[in-house]
């Protein structure tokens, strides 16, 4: 949108105009023109400039970019949407960030953490599959974020809450999938759910202990985006329903790949509503939420009847069929001798480890740190443990 149509649309004088004045035509500056947020010379949107020489009355002066986001978003936001200015906060209160709104932290935070860094090598359906071309849990959450970010800005939601939320929803990941979660639900005796492990990991388990300290609203999406109670914000509800678009239609995909799915066999009430191909699926249930939410996140009846038809045919096929889940019942045996050999040599753990085993006991701490491995770490580590190695003579 130009700066005319802009100001012909919001009128003379308007916050979003004084913004935009940052942008006219004399941008970038000319020469003798500096910033005096970056010191650089015509670095165009937002830069507040001075003529060379020209002396500051403050640092207080600077252009505050956060602030003037937050005002951005007040005005193209729908009135339903979460507001960055508005969060509850977050456990231990920070200083505002100059440049990024609470949001935006929140996601930055997620993307450099090690437990996102794990997910490139946690399974998503098939166990250490052969080939390059299978989903892992990182492209998985990534086309979350994709699917999720596409409906926020389409219903003009907070696109920076909806990706935070996506990118961490499955950090708490067990390695080897729900295969592995379901072998941790057995042995932990307070049971094992990978959603509140997701939020134990941004809240004590990152930086030794401390956590990441994120906003009540990406935390709440977390914790809520699989089963249960639906998320308290529109973003966090919009997440939920992309993780369930995402993983169904790429693991058809993935399925076909590997030869335990026929797309033909695929229930033709589902595709000839929902479409033949991943993309054509996607679309639909994309621009089913389009048109079906005004004041809260809604997917159509008749969109929603096929996919959940669809999902279930997932789970009496796919997910279930022998050829392609055969490695799952060595997963129990693995985590179980790994579980059971760290309980009796907590000592094997790192120093962080076993400061949890004292501070909320030994099964905690072994929970925490086996959940946390990635699929190639757990065979490793069991290996190293259990698997006699060759004697080498010199």
């Amino acid at each position: 949108m130009t700066q005319a149509s802009l100001r012909g649309r919001l009128g003379s004088g308007s916050k979003i105009e004084k913004f935009y004045s940052f942008q006219d035509k004399n941008f970038p500056p000319s020469t003798g023109q500096v910033c005096y947020t970056c010191r650089r010379r015509g670095m165009g949107i937002g830069c507040a400039v001075r003529e060379e020489g020209e002396k500051t009355e403050s640092e207080g002066h600077r252009m505050d970019v956060r602030t003037r986001t937050e005002e951005i978003e007040r005005l193209t936001l729908a009135p339903w949407a979460t507001f960055s200015d508005a969060s509850r906060g977050r456990v231990r209160p920070e200083e505002q960030d100059p440049i990024r709104p609470v949001f935006q932290r929140d996601r930055d935070r997620i993307i450099h953490c090690k437990a996102f860094r794990r997910l490139k090598q946690k399974t998503q359906v098939f166990l250490s599959p052969e080939g390059d071309l299978y989903r892992t849990r990182l492209t998985h959450t990534l086309e979350v974020a994709q699917i999720a970010r596409t409906i926020a800005r389409a219903l003009r939601l907070n696109e920076d809450l909806t990706e935070a939320i996506s990118l961490a929803h499955d950090l708490g990941h067990t390695p080897f999938g729900h295969a592995g979660e379901s072998a941790l639900d057995k042995l932990c005796p307070e049971g094992f759910r990978h959603y509140m492990q997701s939020l134990r990991v941004v809240d004590k388990l990152e930086k030794d202990g401390r956590g990441l300290n994120l906003t009540w609203e990406v935390r709440n999406g977390i914790v809520t985006h699989t089963k249960g109670t639906w998320a308290a914000t529109p973003e966090g509800r919009i997440v939920r329903m992309a993780d369930q678009i995402a993983f169904v239609n790429h693991d058809i995909e993935d399925a076909v790949r590997a030869g335990v799915l026929d797309p033909a066999t695929l229930p033709r009430e589902c595709t000839a509503v929902l479409g033949e191909t991943k993309s054509q699926r996607i679309t639909t249930m994309i621009n089913s939420i389009l048109c079906s939410s005004e004041g809260d996140v809604q997917v159509g009846a008749e969109e929603n009847e096929a996919f959940l038809a669809l999902k279930d045919f997932m789970y009496r096929t796919v997910y279930v069929d022998r050829s392609a889940k055969k490695e799952e019942q060595k997963v129990e045996k693995v985590l179980t001798e790994l579980y059971e050999y760290y309980l009796t040599h907590i000592e094997q753990m790192s120093n962080f480890y076993l400061q949890l085993a004292y501070q909320e006991g030994r099964d905690r701490a072994v929970t925490d740190y086996i959940s946390g491995m990635s699929d190639e770490f757990a065979i490793r580590t069991f290996e190293d443990v259990f698997v006699p190695r060759k004697w080498h003579v010199l």
